[in-house]
């Protein structure tokens, strides 16, 4: 049996790969249980856990507030998947490190494959190419999974956003000139888990669901699924929510990559969207 082990296992995307894999063998080391940061801490862990795959889901992923704190965002993006990566080739294990479309400049106008320049604009772009690279270069056997646009929680995210305000506004003004992929996290996770049972090649690979959409585009679908009129959603430019951190306005994913290797392709954003408004209901 695979032993696997989840680093920040109490975020959004480490509790729904922990519920995934329920019945396997697994450590789930949440940041208070292992500062990834921590090299002793780390090579502890992976010394005592000895899984099969880690799947470092520990990440900075406040994109505002890394532009003030440069040193802390690459201290967990750069540095924690690089400790992890060492200490895998020491002791043996695969590594899927999950990254972002932030690497990418976000100006193209088709979907990114993962050889595409990248050109982050962000500390937080910077920080996770970093991170991308050290864990590339310190483990042969390591996946770099790019994915963008996550939602689901727990914790804040766009879609439980949009559920909130639907309920305390009468309207609502969303950007529709930034394109994306949106993601659900539970499908996110599912794919993980299946990469880490497959003989995929090591490498860069990009998982989103498919198809594309403007934050406007999901708002307005969220409100559709919810039973409300989605024309109280209005679209606005960018411009109009200034940001420290400027937003790719492209960041469509292509996953070519993904389903090359055999793996299960992706589903459309918006039936994953009716699936995860679905089991929010139940």
């Amino acid at each position: 049996m695979t032993r696997w082990c989840v680093t920040g296992a109490g975020g959004q995307l480490g509790t729904h790969l922990l519920e995934l894999l329920d019945s396997a063998d697994v450590v789930a080391l949440t940041r208070a249980e292992l500062d990834i940061t921590d090299a002793a801490a780390v090579d502890s862990a992976i010394a005592d856990a000895r899984p099969d795959v880690v799947v470092n889901a520990a990440a900075y992923t406040a994109v505002d507030a890394a532009e003030e704190a440069e040193a802390d965002a690459f201290a967990v993006n750069e540095t924690g998947p690089r400790l992890l990566a060492e200490s895998l080739a020491r002791h043996g294990g695969r590594l899927l490190h999950v990254s972002t479309d932030y690497v990418f400049a976000g100006d193209a106008t088709e979907p990114y494959e993962p050889d595409a320049p990248v050109g982050p604009k962000t500390v937080y772009g910077r920080s996770k190419l970093a991170g991308e690279q050290a864990a590339l270069a310190a483990l042969p056997a390591c996946h770099v999974v790019r994915t963008a646009w996550v939602y689901g929680g727990p914790g804040p995210n766009f879609v439980d956003t949009m559920i909130g305000l639907e309920q305390s506004r009468d309207t609502l003004t969303v950007v529709d000139d930034q394109i994306g992929s949106p993601t659900w996290v539970r499908d996110l996770a599912a794919a993980l888990v299946a990469l880490g049972t497959s003989s995929a090649a090591p490498g860069v690979l990009h998982f989103v669901n498919a198809g594309q959409a403007s934050w406007c585009d999901l708002a307005r679908e969220v409100f559709r699924l919810v039973g409300a009129d989605p024309e109280r959603i209005q679209p606005v430019p960018s411009s109009q929510f200034p940001r420290p951190a400027p937003r790719p306005a492209w960041s469509v994913l292509s996953t070519t990559s993904w389903t090359n290797q055999d793996l299960p392709p992706p589903r459309h954003w918006r039936a994953a969207l009716e699936a995860a408004l679905a089991t929010k209901a139940r």
